[in-house]
């Protein structure tokens, strides 16, 4: 964000509440222009502060970060904090409202704070997360826009893979080596633009690309930059299935193979309902976990929407409440578990129910909402955050920053079904985390574009 006013022009930026309880430090991202804080915008920080989430906490250090600005100078005047012209204001918006918006309540009240600034001459604009108050500010003449600071482009997130056309010694070498440098291919790694010329591309540590023969469609190889390093590494279907599971797909293959390595600690898997992403990411969780033994702990969050809320909403004990929540999860475990999903390798005599509330009432499978996982050091834990759409960038900074020594996290979610109504598929928490991190040696991404459900459902996926 941080717009500047070089020419001496002054800029007044209105913060609606919906920005403040985003990102609290939302208040300092305006440089040397003057950010005003309606009155009312006070009063909804009041009722937040005591929720104890992500949202509470961020209303407690709005309310703080103004109170110590208050030891500068009078609020209602404005208090300079960077020395460089930047300005905090409170408005009491005592003006008349245009009838339009003359109805007591809050949005209007904020909004009418930006109308009486512009009628004063003053260059305004409204800065909020709700569409519809930026659609009633348009209609006003008001300049308005989201609050852009952890936006990324969805049309162009990284998506973990690529394809490109090689000779067929470049793939021979590739699985004869068992390694393949990164300059013996750097004459193939471009792509054309429309108008006809070309770029180079880069690749980023732990993206995979899949080798296609320049000749033979049906020659092919996959690989994976090894890390931070200049080689790239084969990948391959593993032989036998994991906890029941095979790749159908070339995605899948790819994803299995970050979500079986050890080496890479956060894993994002992305994909529209039935490409897989939960089902495997469970599976090598429990193959990590209950056959190998690499983890102490399996651990399977989902986040309650909005974010914080508690699940006192749905019906009976808090078992039972946490049953319904976290059913997506018991689907997905109890086709782990039964014959069909594993087959004789793991076959037993207790039906897949009975061996879930074996694995929870030992502790080494433990399924929760993930509002009470705050505050916990999770060390030695192979993690799995579903629905990560939902989480906004500090969230899942929150989440990530608080994993221990020897814990890998896997983040899995769709952009395309974001119930928070705060965020879209360039602001949340899943989007941003995957673009921010591409490259670093510890993460991998995969986007899963396939669905495997079934042909139904690949079809309504497709079409509807």
């Amino acid at each position: 964000m941080n717009e500047s006013s070089k020419s001496g022009h002054v800029k007044y930026f209105v913060l609606d509440t919906n920005v403040l309880l985003h990102n609290s430090a939302a208040l300092f991202m305006f440089a040397d222009n003057e950010v005003v804080i309606p009155f009312t915008v006070l009063e909804e920080l009041d009722k937040f502060k005591k929720e104890n989430d992500d949202v509470g906490r961020n209303a407690r250090q709005v309310i703080r970060e103004l109170d110590k600005l208050r030891s500068k100078g009078k609020l209602a005047e404005g208090v300079y904090w960077n020395g460089h012209g930047g300005r905090i204001r409170v408005d009491f918006a005592d003006e008349e409202r245009p009838h339009m918006i003359r109805n007591e309540v809050p949005d209007n009240r904020i909004i009418g704070v930006a109308y009486n600034l512009k009628q004063a001459g003053r260059t305004t604009i409204l800065i909020t997360k709700d569409i519809n108050v930026r659609l009633k500010s348009d209609a006003l003449g008001i300049e308005t826009q989201d609050f852009e600071v952890q936006k990324v482009d969805s049309d162009r997130l990284y998506a973990g893979y690529l394809e490109i056309a090689v000779p067929d010694e470049i793939i021979d070498m590739l699985y004869q080596e068992k390694q393949l440098d990164i300059d013996s291919i750097k004459d193939f790694l471009f792509i054309t633009n429309d108008d006809g010329s070309t770029e180079p591309i880069d690749i980023h540590a732990n993206q995979f690309i899949k080798l296609q023969s320049q000749m033979d469609s049906s020659h092919s190889g996959i690989a994976r930059r090894l890390a931070d390093t200049d080689h790239l590494i084969p990948v391959n279907t593993p032989r036998k299935p994991v906890f029941g599971v095979m790749a159908r797909n070339v995605q899948q293959t790819m994803a299995l193979d970050l979500l079986l390595d050890d080496e890479v600690k956060l894993v994002t898997l992305l994909g529209q309902a039935g490409t897989g992403k939960t089902l495997l990411a469970i599976a090598a969780g429990m193959s990590k976990t209950f056959i190998e033994e690499r983890y102490d702990k399996f651990l399977v969050a989902r986040p309650i929407m909005p974010m914080g809320r508690d699940i006192g909403y749905l019906p009976g004990d808090k078992d039972e409440k946490l049953s319904v929540w976290m059913q997506p999860i018991f689907d997905n475990l109890t086709y782990l578990m039964s014959t069909r999903g594993v087959g004789s390798q793991h076959a037993e005599s207790k039906n897949p129910e009975q061996r879930i509330k074996q694995f929870m009432d030992s502790g080494q499978l433990v399924l929760e909402p993930l509002t009470y996982i705050r505050g916990r050091s999770i060390p030695h834990q192979f993690i799995i955050i579903d629905e990560a759409q939902n989480l906004t960038p500090h969230e899942v900074k929150t989440i990530v920053s608080r994993v221990g020594e020897g814990t890998k996290i896997i983040l899995t979610g769709d952009v395309a079904q974001i119930d928070n109504p705060y965020l879209d598929a360039s602001s949340n928490g899943l989007s941003y985390m995957i673009e921010r991190l591409k490259g670093q040696p510890l993460v991998g991404h995969m986007t899963l574009a396939k669905s495997e459900r079934s042909e139904l459902a690949s079809i309504a996926a497709d079409k509807l």
